[in-house]
């Protein structure tokens, strides 16, 4: 194992240093980085600096082993990728336009990855149905429409047309009819079994979701937002049993009771919690997590049972997500603050920038200026970003699900719980990771059209920028991060296959 890895880093460094060469002399040699000062009527001055501080009097060639001299001076410590058309050092302007590439597309990574392998895991178990063809269309649609366009119609009417409905957010009720009317017959395609359940879930969806549209409308929750602890509670309960069915089966009570004990403990630590979050800190925030998942953990291990484990991830998990409820409930309380801000203006849902110019608040009203200008971005890519995941995963677990080990596992008694979780999506995950790891590299150069739509200064803006201005150190810079991911990535990918499946050796 030793062997293979040393081999392929050697293998990704003699990759990494022909690339780097062309890319870097390609660029450079792409136009001319002193047009727009030629016109300029102190252009001999401009350009006499520029040409200093770009180097520009070295043949590009030799200014790549230049500027590979100071990248190596990175292994010690002493990183010098060189200055932009600017003046400002590489290595400073690419840590700002990471962070915001990383704020950017982690979540919607994340979100892409979780709701298109659960998309897919369904969508096989429930192949040739309504859902199956509706998820599928969706899927391609979403995936073959341009990225520019999705993101100009999500500031339309996820930003101008929400912003606009906040100011006065009466919802009629024929609107609440209809929407209700919509969710349920999602929910009637979604459901499973003869046609007379469908219909009693979908009538039973229509209701709730009216309902709780009117009451919305009603009690002006938009403007002045809040869950409270009775939704948590219900909310609870019922991840508690959803997480129990996934991790554990209901046929282990005791996984089950240590998810509801932990809900209880949510609900119990609710009001005196509240004092202390006022106060809160990122770091205050990543203990009180840590804390959390802990004291789950914990509660599964008291109640035992025959696999114990199993309730330890049911109460670690089940912890996490009322842990997550009771801080969603915080945001929602400081959104009136955020919603008055004078340089909010009444207008939350921003449409460019990756933060409101100015703005000064406590770490709620600071954490929803970030969300509110992430939000569309950050859905604009996991549409995009969901047909690959979808497709992937739904057609590795029809492959697995028809193979012999997976009868024979039912012919054993297994539940079908435990066939399609530790037997069929298991094995299911190999080609799925492969995508994962080649995503995630994709990802940390930045979605360039993205970030120009939404002016987010991120990677993609960085590349292109530098491409345009003919500025081969930024360009560089962005290449540099995007390829050692990618290749790490890949090699990670290669490791995960003999974890995943046994039979799997990498020699």
């Amino acid at each position: 194992m030793v062997t293979y890895v040393v081999r392929r880093l050697i293998t990704a460094a003699l990759i990494l240093l022909g690339a780097s060469y062309l890319v870097y002399n390609l660029t450079a040699l792409s136009g001319d980085p002193l047009a727009d000062l030629r016109t300029n009527p102190n252009s001999a001055q401009l350009m006499q600096a520029r040409s200093q501080l770009l180097d520009l009097d070295t043949p590009a060639p030799i200014r790549y082993f230049k500027w590979l001299g100071g990248a190596a001076s990175c292994l010690a410590g002493n990183c010098d990728l060189g200055k932009n058309i600017a003046g400002q050092p590489v290595t400073q302007a690419l840590g700002q336009a990471l962070v915001q590439t990383l704020t950017l597309v982690t979540g919607a990574a994340i979100l892409a990855i979780l709701v298109g392998v659960a998309l897919g895991i369904i969508t096989a178990l429930r192949q040739y149905s309504a859902l199956d063809y509706g998820v599928t269309f969706l899927a391609f649609l979403f995936f073959s429409l341009p990225i520019f366009w999705v993101a100009v119609l999500l500031k339309e009417y996820g930003a101008i047309g929400f912003n606009n409905f906040l100011a006065h957010p009466d919802i009629p009720l024929t609107v609440a009819l209809g929407i209700g009317l919509v969710f349920g017959i999602i929910a009637g395609v979604v459901t499973g079994g003869g046609l007379r359940r469908k219909a009693i879930v979908g009538a039973i969806a229509f209701a709730f979701v009216t309902l709780v549209l009117v009451v919305a409308s009603l009690t002006q929750w938009f403007r002045y937002p809040g869950l409270g602890l009775g939704v948590i509670l219900v909310a609870g309960v019922g991840i508690a049993f959803a997480i129990t069915v996934l991790a554990a089966g209901l046929q282990n009570r005791r996984a089950l009771y240590a998810g509801l004990t932990t809900v209880v403990i949510g609900a119990a630590v609710y009001f005196p919690i509240q004092s202390l979050l006022d106060l809160a800190t990122p770091l205050m925030v990543l203990i009180l997590a840590v804390v959390t998942v802990a004291v789950g953990i914990a509660v599964g291990y008291f109640w035992g049972g025959y696999d114990r484990g199993q309730g330890m991830r049911v109460g670690g998990i089940t912890a996490f997500i009322v842990g997550g409820l009771i801080m969603l409930d915080r945001f929602a309380q400081a959104w009136p603050a955020y919603f008055g801000n004078g340089l909010v203006r009444g207008r939350p849902i921003a449409t460019i920038g990756g933060a409101t110019p100015n703005f000064q608040g406590d770490f709620w009203t600071t954490g929803i200026d970030s969300f509110t200008h992430l939000v569309l971005p950050t859905v604009a890519l996991v549409l995009i970003s969901l047909a690959s995941y979808t497709r992937y995963t739904r057609s590795s677990m029809l492959e697995v699900m028809n193979m012999d080990y997976i009868r024979t596992a039912r012919a054993k008694g297994a539940s079908e719980r435990s066939v399609v979780m530790r037997h069929a999506f298991r094995n299911a995950l190999i080609p799925i990771s492969t995508v994962v790891a080649l995503d995630i590299g994709q990802l940390i150069g930045g979605a360039v059209i993205t970030e120009t739509v939404f002016s987010v200064h991120g990677m993609g803006f960085m590349f292109l920028d530098g491409i345009s201005r003919v500025d081969p150190n930024p360009v560089m810079g962005v290449f540099v991060c995007v390829a050692i991911t990618a290749l790490a990535f890949n090699l990670i990918a290669d490791l995960v296959y003999s974890a995943l499946d046994p039979r799997v050796r990498v020699k």
